[in-house]
């Protein structure tokens, strides 16, 4: 029997995965005292893959996250820590759930044994050291470690802006306690100081370059016993005994202790971003004494009564943990940023006091819109108020116009597309979560709508933004997230008496029929002349269309108008086909990223443009169809071991996601007040909703005869009457009550198809919808001799063609870079500025048989920086021409390589096949070529 890879790596049994995987459990587990929701969470999860989570210590939405950090470097090392490395670099302060990019990594504390060693360096060789997952812990508010090459125990926790670290030491003469500023993940210190001020405490700061640009965090830290002796390094040098402060780009210090066994040694950090002393009271406020143990049961009880107020029932402990730990990941983030006195730094980089309001950062709009935030607004929703006024702050000091898409502490780092503060905005105000200018709020996000960037000009004035040649324009992507954001935008302003604005963001809203071909059935890119983008194919991640995705996963991205798109995609059938047939694709996606996983088909669930697609059924009248899929989604891709996350937990958005789906109903439409039911992983769920708020109701989701196999719903009830409809409203569940689900084997099909059962549109009935573009033209003619080829290209570049009919491999370009096109027989410049891309594609090509051929290929390096990073082989017709070549070995960057091969005769066919590859053990596996001339030789 092929073992399930979770059966290998995890050393877990057939049996115990088949109960992993399951719903069933027996009938002792069953009648077993379920732990408490705090008890039922693995922080580990995620860690392992592509989660990006991070395990250590830290308050709901706290500032400070004290977590242990790894040697991975790269994307799979963004959070800091990665479960498959078995070294630990030391203990930092900040850390990101999940995200697709590295960032924070502050202030690292690392206790040691022997020798003083400031580099990391490796186990042995450095302060890191060895570690074994079997003497590792991790709970909410909880870490714990046994450090093997020190023998020192490390345990952490937190409070809101503070970190507590508790060592316990060997008998030792030479024991201490580094402290690297130089370290962080992915960034670099640009200044960072010391200062000891007497034998138990240190102050500094740490100002650093990285994701989204220059940020500073303050520190002071403070010893349960005075440290012997101290030094301090300085730009790589020791500075002389008794020097107190230091001031460079990388300082680096470490503190002395004598320890007999089982010596325990505490350090308390207090950090901030506006300045030392803001840094000092924070800790003078959060962990004013030295018991550990009371700082930690604080941290417990903050956890418990954040997840207590989701109470469920399952039989399987499987789903209980991944239950509880996805709904602990969902509050990992946004994070406070500010200080115990809300004193914070503002995106204009200045200190602003006096603030009446909690100040949050680290907001991934483009994922958290989606679930994320409304989980906030149901769950969470006394933060909700600040989390606006943030962004309404942010707009402020930002001076651009606009609200950020991503703002990460003092910087907005531009990530990703949309302006999704609109459905975060929009959804507070709806759902009467005030407690700011509403009108204010309006006025910025009308701003924010009303820019001439990334693509917002052309959408005005064509109703789309324009596809490119080259470069990543994600044209279709930024189409459809701008129309659902105005369609946003259009309900504020209806609610505010905005009437003319409110008609033209309605306008807005349907623009996503601008780039939808009913030929093809889906999203695609045009230009300015309304033309088609060619060539197209719907698994193919084009960055000038599409963003991390292709046309398969981003043509649903309809949620403010679902009836509308099942309309012109041909009705009911139509739409359920195309459905299926996402599901039902080989799951062969033409990409150069690893963010597309938790591939089922072409759907990628580890990525968020199709987090609500499985529930679009219901909207066709074919419910049952949604509760199978959403159930294999749960089982397939989500589980509590460290890989229980297919994919970036983005702040929480793919936690968020499970949470609703496991609970039984989503917010397709995050805006729309409107949840759509699909098929609950517990038997029970209740939710004890804000005394503020909601009153104090509770909202309860009873699934009788739930089971692994009874996934299908045979009836509905909501509060004892007979529920026909396929969703719930924001009322509904705010009014609190109780929903039914009577579960079985087999579908109902009859349940929730009718058409007043599905869920509704968020476009008015009368709406006067534009026609639709017409049809791209499905064939094209094959070029002729003399064939030139611009492989990167869709438009002519002098006398060379793109090739319409070549669906292969990516394209990616930089029209910017400035190429040296000096070469004998080079193409024009703009060949070289845009290229095709894959691990092995071919171009093919009908000639004349009774001929030879000159062959010319044209390659450049415009990404890749240094020898060896990419290496490819060239045949045609089958015969090798070019191993192993390495173009930035040949000519370095930017600059024009022509291969020429004459005498070339086609083949039986009377075909030209050229055929780019990938060598075996390149690093970077994808091969590339910019252009190609066919020559009939004379």
């Amino acid at each position: 029997m092929k073992m399930h890879p979770f059966t290998r790596k995890y050393g877990l049994s057939a049996l115990t995965l088949t109960a992993l995987l399951s719903f069933a459990a027996s009938p002792s587990q069953a009648a077993a005292v379920p732990p408490a929701p705090i008890d039922s969470v693995n922080p580990l999860v995620g860690t392992d893959g592509h989660g990006h989570t991070y395990p250590g210590a830290t308050a709901p939405f706290g500032m400070v996250q004290l977590s242990p950090d790894t040697p991975l470097q790269g994307w799979d090392g963004s959070s800091g820590y990665h479960y498959s490395d078995s070294a630990i670099l030391g203990f930092s302060h900040t850390h990101l759930s999940g995200t697709g990019v590295g960032g924070l990594g502050d202030i690292l504390l690392m206790p040691t044994v022997g020798p003083v060693r400031l580099d990391a360096g490796t186990p042995g060789s450095g302060y890191a050291s060895r570690f074994s997952h079997d003497q590792e812990t991790a709970k909410p508010g909880y870490y714990r470690v046994f450090l093997k090459d020190p023998q020192v125990t490390a345990e952490l926790t937190a409070t809101d802006h503070c970190g507590l670290h508790q060592y316990t030491f060997p008998t030792a003469d030479n024991a201490h306690i580094v402290l690297d500023l130089a370290h962080g993940v992915g960034d670099s210190p640009i200044t960072t100081s010391i200062s000891v001020e007497n034998d138990t405490t240190i102050s500094g700061s740490r100002v650093s370059s990285g994701w989204g640009g220059r940020r500073a965090v303050y520190f002071v830290m403070q010893f349960s016993r005075p440290f012997n002796s101290y030094g301090i390094e300085s730009g790589g040098t020791r500075l002389p005994a008794g020097t107190k402060t230091a001031e460079d780009k990388e300082v680096k210090a470490f503190v002395d202790y004598g320890t007999q066994d089982h010596d325990q040694i505490l350090v308390k950090v207090g950090v901030s971003a506006t300045s030392v002393d803001g840094a000092r009271k924070n800790l003078a406020a959060e962990i004013p004494g030295w018991d550990f143990d009371a700082v930690r049961n604080a941290a417990r009880e903050q956890w418990s009564q954040a997840l207590g107020a989701v109470q469920i029932e399952t039989t399987d402990p499987h789903i209980r943990t991944t239950f509880y730990t996805n709904l602990y990941e969902s509050y990992l983030a946004p994070v406070h940023y500010n200080d115990a006195d809300l004193s914070y730094r503002g995106l204009d980089h200045q200190i602003h006091t006096g603030a009446k309001f909690q100040n949050y950062t680290t907001m991934s709009l483009w994922d958290t819109f989606r679930a994320e935030n409304p989980l906030l607004t149901l769950l969470q929703p006394s933060r909700v108020p600040d989390i606006v006024q943030s962004l309404l702050a942010e707009y402020q000091q930002w001076g651009r116009k606009s609200i950020p898409i991503w703002p990460l502490w003092e910087n907005e780092t531009g990530t990703m597309i949309g302006y999704h503060s609109a459905p975060v905005i929009v959804d507070a105000y709806l759902k009467g979560l005030r407690g700011y200018d509403a009108e204010a709020a309006y006025q910025a996000l009308r701003d924010t709508a009303m820019r001439d960037h990334n693509g917002q000009d052309e959408y005005r004035q064509y109703g789309y933004a324009l596809s490119s040649s080259t470069g990543q324009k994600q044209s279709v992507s930024r189409t459809l997230e701008f129309a659902y954001d105005d369609w946003c935008i259009a309900q504020m302003a209806k609610a505010l008496g905005h009437d003319d604005d409110a008609q033209m963001f309605l306008k807005r809203a349907a623009n996503y029929r601008n780039v939808f071909d009913t030929g093809t059935g889906f999203m695609r890119g045009r230009k300015a002349d309304g033309s088609w983008r060619h060539p197209f194919n719907p698994k193919q991640l084009v960055w000038a269309d599409y963003t991390e995705a292709n046309a398969w996963q981003y043509s649903w991205t309809t949620m403010q108008d679902v009836p509308g798109h099942i309309q012109i995609m041909g009705g009911d059938a139509p739409y359920i086909a195309k459905l299926d047939n996402l599901f039902n694709e080989k799951s062969d996606v033409i990409a150069n990223i690893p963010d597309i996983t938790g591939l089922i088909g072409q759907y990628a669930h580890g990525n968020e443009p199709v987090h609500h697609v499985a529930y679009l059924y219901n909207y066709a009248g074919a419910p049952w169809k949604t509760q199978e899929r959403v159930r294999n989604i749960m089982t397939t891709l989500y589980n509590d071991t460290p890989a229980g996350q297919c994919g970036n937990n983005d702040c929480g958005q793919m936690s968020a996601w499970y949470v609703f789906s496991a609970l039984g109903f989503y917010p397709v439409n995050p805006v729309g007040g409107v949840y759509v039911i699909g098929s609950p992983a517990v038997s029970k769920a209740t939710l004890q909703l804000d005394d503020a708020h909601y009153h104090g109701h509770k909202f309860t989701v009873i699934a009788d005869k739930n089971s692994a196999a009874n996934i299908y719903i045979q009836s509905a009830t909501l509060n004892g009457k007979p529920l026909a409809k396929t969703y719930l409203t924001q009322d509904e569940i705010a009014a609190g009550g109780t929903l039914r689900l009577t579960m079985g084997p087999a579908p109902n099909k009859s349940w929730g198809a009718s058409a007043d059962s599905r869920p509704p549109s968020g476009m008015p009935a009368n709406f006067a919808y534009a026609p639709l573009p017409a049809p791209a033209p499905t064939t094209f003619p094959a070029l002729t001799l003399p064939i030139r080829v611009a492989a990167g290209s869709d438009d002519p570049i002098g006398n060379f063609l793109p090739d319409p009919n070549m669906t292969e491999g990516s394209t990616n370009g930089d029209a910017s870079v400035t190429i040296d096109a000096s070469a004998p027989n080079a193409a024009p410049i703009g060949v070289y500025q845009s290229e095709r891309y894959s691990d092995n594609f071919t171009y093919a090509y009908t000639v004349p048989k009774d001929r030879k051929y000159t062959i010319r290929l044209h390659f450049d390096e415009i990404f890749d920086s240094s020898v060896g990073e990419r290496i490819e082989d060239v045949h045609i017709n089958d015969q090798p021409v070019l191993t192993n070549l390495d173009i930035f070995k040949e000519v370095g960057a930017n600059k024009a390589l022509v291969k020429e091969f004459t005498g070339i005769a086609p083949d039986a066919d009377g075909k030209i096949r050229i055929r780019i590859s990938a060598a075996a053990g390149s690093p970077d596996q994808n091969a590339k070529i910019n252009g190609i001339e066919i020559l009939e030789e004379k």
